[in-house]
């Protein structure tokens, strides 16, 4: 059962790619997250949490480090986001009685500018030295620190914003799914690389979703 888990053991070959079960596994249970959440589809969150389990471990294995404290964080807010959609208060509830999708104020917006700066500087910095403090946890250095910080940091920010269904969030999603997308296929995670592509298809489908979705509350009856 362990050998499941270990991203040198071959599930399939595809065009001359070697595919590992948790390097397959993963991508799907991602892909299939994020197009329930792009629907605007409660069960994204739970889907999200087989996912995350998935891509903890496999990140550990190929030095992206940051990434792989990210899937912790995103285990909290899968649970978190799970509450949030089922549980709005009276004047945020939809049709269905789940969370409304609104805009991002302006000074939200300036705060994730302002955020993602500091924070991809600082925990680059951090994750560089992680070999250095931790050897025995962390033989290998860390692998482009700062690219996978700035994943990192995007991403934290914008699972906040999609947890109060911000539509803005699907616009950082696409800039984080474009970084992610280049720094896996050069990892040599092709896979993950390719699921990431087409999250930047998804993230657009999203985007475009759910200002429908906002659009149509004005249609409704008061």
């Amino acid at each position: 059962m362990k050998e499941l888990f270990n991203i040198h053991n071959e599930f399939f070959r595809l065009l001359g790619y070697s595919m590992s079960y948790i390097e397959f596994f993963g991508v799907m249970s991602g892909l299939v997250a994020v197009w329930l959440s792009a629907k605007a589809h409660i069960w994204s969150w739970p889907v999200g949490i087989v996912n995350v389990v998935l891509s903890f471990i496999l990140y550990y294995q190929v030095q992206l480090y940051p990434d792989m404290f990210l899937q912790a964080f995103f285990f909290v807010t899968n649970i978190m986001g799970w509450w949030r959609w089922s549980h709005p208060k009276p004047e945020e509830a939809d049709r269905k009685q789940e969370l409304k999708v609104s805009y991002m104020k302006p000074s939200q917006i300036i705060f994730v500018v302002a955020t993602t700066i500091a924070g991809t500087f600082l925990l680059g910095n951090f994750a560089s030295r992680l070999h250095e403090w931790f050897p025995i946890v962390f033989s290998e250095p860390s692998a482009y620190p700062y690219i996978d910080s700035f994943i990192m940091v995007m991403s934290i920010i914008t699972t906040f914003y999609m947890i109060q269904k911000k539509i803005e969030c699907w616009v950082i999603w696409i800039i984080v799914d474009i970084v992610a997308t280049f720094l896996y296929y050069i990892k040599g995670i092709k896979f993950y690389s390719f699921e990431y592509l087409v999250f930047c298809g998804i993230a657009a489908f999203g985007l475009w979703h759910w200002i429908r979705e906002y659009k149509s509350y004005a249609k409704q009856p008061a």
